[in-house]
């Protein structure tokens, strides 16, 4: 009986024991939920539902942790004092890395990326954008010219971030305020916009649908402090302030191109010091007109002494204007105006243009009203090419002054001229030295005169005649066959009909049908 109670006793007091320990390890749990069992112990509610949590926070962050071992492993590669250690060493950290990044990409760096994307061609490049948020920065970086079509992008600072290494910029399109819901796109050799159905007195374009000149200027202080390596900017509505804010911040500025400037604006130019190509619009027909003038072309000439390549588009002028660009800018080796306005006389000026290289005129409704004497022209020493396109060649006087002035020229190409007839093609022949003629829509010209001419030019290599539908193939004398085959190169497509032989050869059609429309 004694034993027995004494074994009673210690049974109640493990029982009080346990339950003070269950008070103070969790004040929610209760003695009458636990049971007590020396041989099986249950483990308790607490543990297991921790180490349960704990499964799963491996199980959902395992991508996570992953990373943070990668991490880890690489920031001990480069660590000088492990990188000696044996691989047997850390066997924690030893994982495939194509398991643990789903984008293999990834692991490349900035800069390898960019040369790998930089030897694409441009037809695969432009949607590598659509990738990833890294790939449109890195797209960003790679593009080196653009046109800009929203001027708000400019000013918000959205066109440096996005492109950041910009060197051509075309700011003409975001200049001009046109109706985006228009249906009308109004394409021009210099510019392309859309356009409302109402016109002007000035034209298609209303003064107050392009950007104000304080705007422009803005827009140009902003574009300047963004990239100073800029090399190339088109503008339209400038001020000479704006220009000379360019200058001050892009000092590698070789190409610059002006729309709707005059001659105050060309003062701001003088600041450009490594300008070697400029383009000049003044006046475009039904689009906007402005004046430059000699004195324009004057200030240019003092200010851009390192001129190599010059158009004059739209711009008024005469031999005082030519006369300075002649003798200020030494280096001029390419001359081009379009739709000139010049007054009679500036012919004779181009003498002064003693490394003149290249004489192209474009779109112009006549060469020189009164070019004087033929002793007073003088002429080009170092000319090598003259073209005319688009020109109405109808005054006898000037068409001879301009070969006179040019009678050095190697290389003369007419394309889409009018009034080309075989009088006029005839004079050509004051050029003595000419190695390649190109002849290309002179629908006057006859076989005859082409063979007169042709017969004359005794250096002459190199022949192309295209859409001169007055040239007939029966027409071809042997004495011309025979100079035909002494040529290095012969390009012959004079008739449209020709032409269409010619790219319809071996298909089949132009045979009455013989092959769509045969008979069953």
């Amino acid at each position: 009986m004694q034993s027995t109670s004494n074994s009673s006793q210690k049974k109640q007091g493990q029982k009080q024991r346990r339950r003070c320990v269950l008070r103070v390890g969790s004040c929610k749990m209760t003695t009458e939920t636990m049971s007590f069992s020396p041989e099986k112990p249950e483990p308790s509610p607490t543990l297991k539902r921790t180490s349960s949590s704990f499964s799963d926070l491996w199980l959902k962050k395992r991508k996570a942790l992953n990373q943070v071992f990668f991490a880890m492993k690489l920031q001990s590669l480069t660590k000088p004092q492990l990188a000696n250690l044996p691989a047997e060493s850390d066997k924690t950290l030893a994982f495939d890395r194509s398991k643990l990044v789903s984008d293999g990409t990834s692991l490349l760096s900035d800069e390898l990326l960019l040369q790998i994307l930089s030897k694409l061609p441009e037809s695969q490049r432009n949607s590598n954008f659509l990738v990833s948020k890294r790939w449109l920065n890195l797209q960003g970086r790679l593009v080196r010219s653009l046109k800009l079509l929203d001027w708000n992008f400019l000013l918000t600072g959205r066109l440096f971030v996005r492109f950041p290494n910009l060197i051509h910029v075309d700011l003409v399109r975001g200049s001009v305020i046109s109706p985006r819901n228009s249906g009308i796109l109004l394409t021009h050799k210099l510019v392309s916009l859309h356009v409302g159905s109402k016109i002007s007195q000035n034209g298609f374009i209303h003064e107050n649908c392009i950007l104000s000149v304080d705007e422009v200027d803005t827009g140009l202080k902003s574009l300047a402090s963004g990239y100073p390596n800029l090399r190339r900017l088109m503008a339209i509505n400038a001020s000479e302030m704006g220009l000379l804010s360019v200058a001050e911040e892009c000092p590698t500025l070789q190409e610059l191109e002006l729309h709707r400037c005059n001659d105050q604006v060309l003062r701001g130019i003088a600041g450009f010091q490594n300008l070697q190509i400029l383009k000049l619009i003044g006046s475009v027909e039904w689009l906007y007109g402005s004046l430059v003038s000699d004195i324009g072309l004057t200030i240019l000439a003092q200010g851009c002494r390192r001129l190599v390549k010059l158009e004059l588009s739209g711009c008024e002028g005469s031999y005082d204007g030519i006369k300075a660009i002649g003798q200020c800018c030494q280096m001029l080796e390419e001359l081009t105006l379009s739709n000139h306005r010049m007054d009679g006389g500036w012919l004779s000026a181009l003498s002064y243009c003693k490394n003149l290289k290249t004489l192209k005129l474009q779109s112009c409704k006549r060469i020189d009203s009164s070019p004087g004497p033929d002793e007073h022209l003088g002429s080009c020493p170092t000319l090598e090419r003259l073209h005319l396109e688009r020109c109405q060649l109808r005054d006898k006087l000037s068409v001879r002054a301009l070969f006179i002035v040019c009678e050095t020229a190697r290389e003369i190409v007419f394309q889409n001229c009018w009034g080309l007839d075989n009088d006029m093609f005839s004079i050509a022949g004051i050029c003595r030295s000419v190695k390649f003629l190109s002849l290309e829509g002179c629908a006057l010209l006859t076989t005859q005169s082409l063979e007169s001419l042709v017969l004359s030019l005794k250096e002459l290599q190199s022949l192309r005649v295209v859409s001169c539908n007055n040239i007939k193939d029966c027409e071809i004398t042997p004495l011309l066959s025979a100079l035909f085959s002494d040529l290095k190169e012969l390009t012959w497509r004079p008739d449209t009909k020709s032409l269409l032989s010619l790219n319809l050869l071996g298909t089949g059609m132009g045979k009455r049908g013989g092959k769509f429309f045969k008979k069953a």
